[in-house]
């Protein structure tokens, strides 16, 4: 009980209920949403890719259908189920690398193409379709997915560099 006491005059005295951080029934493999944000993301190969910013639920089925992950000033970008291993104490694990806007693209012998100009994905999925690829000042071209050989701190091509600039 806790006594609300003003100058001279007594108050009626009120209840103060805390809420308990652990609700009896719940199973020891739930827990909320909002413990998630702010965890590191990290690829198998140790790269750091940002913090989550949000988890985002399917509300139809009430499962996790992806994370918005906060890489720096206004670089926000959504990552889907499919990319994500597991959740520990201190980050959210991915089994397959993103793709990133910005990320440096090279060709299969490691040779500088450009950067990742802009992503393009299904609108229904949100699954990558294709990406474009800023070669130059005013140069881009767009590749589909399967032209893609591997992702990580660099995005990979299955071509070489005179491959690339054969691509119309």
């Amino acid at each position: 009980m806790i006594e609300n006491s003003d100058i001279g005059c007594h108050k009626p005295t009120s209840k103060v209920y805390y809420m308990s951080t652990k609700l009896e029934g719940m199973p020891e493999n739930l827990t909320t949403a909002d413990k998630f944000t702010g965890k590191k993301v990290v690829d198998r190969e140790g790269i750091q890719y940002g913090k989550v910013k949000h988890v985002h639920i399917n509300s139809d089925t009430l499962t996790v259908s992806g994370v918005t992950i906060h890489e720096g000033f206004r670089k926000d970008y959504y990552l889907s189920f499919d990319y994500i291993d597991k959740f520990t104490d201190e980050s959210l694990l991915l089994n397959i690398p993103p793709v990133r806007t910005d990320s440096q693209v090279v060709d299969i012998d490691g040779h500088k193409i450009g950067k990742v100009k802009r992503l393009h994905r299904h609108p229904d999925t949100n699954e990558l379709e294709s990406i474009e690829i800023s070669d130059g000042i005013m140069h881009s071209k767009i590749l589909s997915k399967s032209e893609i050989w591997g992702v990580g701190e660099k995005v990979i091509l299955k071509m070489t560099k005179d491959q690339y600039r054969n691509i119309e």
